[in-house]
């Protein structure tokens, strides 16, 4: 009686693994298997949905990059750091916005510390641009590499922070 479940077993395990084989290189008259088309049809609807969301999001989400540049979103403020090479130097521009409406924010006094990779720390001060509506400051780049930027931002009192990964 054992030896007949045993054999029942492997049969069934084994006709079950011939039925998989077979099923995933089932063929259509045009000669694509079927799970390649299943597959592409997944993708166009993956890429469909993709499209789809990211349209619908392109109002909503204020975490996505406005200038280019890498965004950190702290509590009600959006903040933004642009770094622009200029031949031995960097420019760096920092947007500091409301997070719904994405103002600019002009009144704050703006300090970035920078570590640099050979591990040397500086402070700058970012000086607001009115015509540009951030602040800006340039850094002489001595090192390539990635810098740590923390950026402090003290906006009436209120004081809001970001970090940043920069590599130049």
């Amino acid at each position: 009686m054992r030896s007949l479940k045993l054999n029942f077993f492997i049969l069934a395990s084994v006709g079950l693994l011939f039925l998989s084989a077979c099923a995933n290189q089932t063929a259509d008259s045009s000669g694509n298997s079927q799970t390649e088309k299943t597959g592409t049809i997944a993708k166009n609807q993956t890429a469909s949905t993709a499209k789809a969301t990211t349209n619908s999001q392109k109002n909503t989400d204020h975490s996505r990059s406005s200038k280019g540049g890498e965004v950190v979103e702290t509590g009600k403020y959006h903040l933004e750091l642009v770094p622009e090479k200029q031949g031995k130097a960097t420019h760096l521009d920092f947007y500091l916005q409301t997070g719904d409406t994405h103002k600019a924010i002009s009144n704050a006094k703006v300090t970035a510390d920078i570590q640099s990779p050979d591990g040397k720390q500086k402070t700058i001060p970012l000086i607001y641009d009115a015509d540009g509506k951030h602040y800006a400051a340039t850094l002489d780049r001595i090192t390539t590499g990635q810098y740590q930027v923390r950026i402090n931002a003290d906006i009436s009192g209120e004081k809001v922070n970001g970090r940043f990964s920069v590599n130049l």
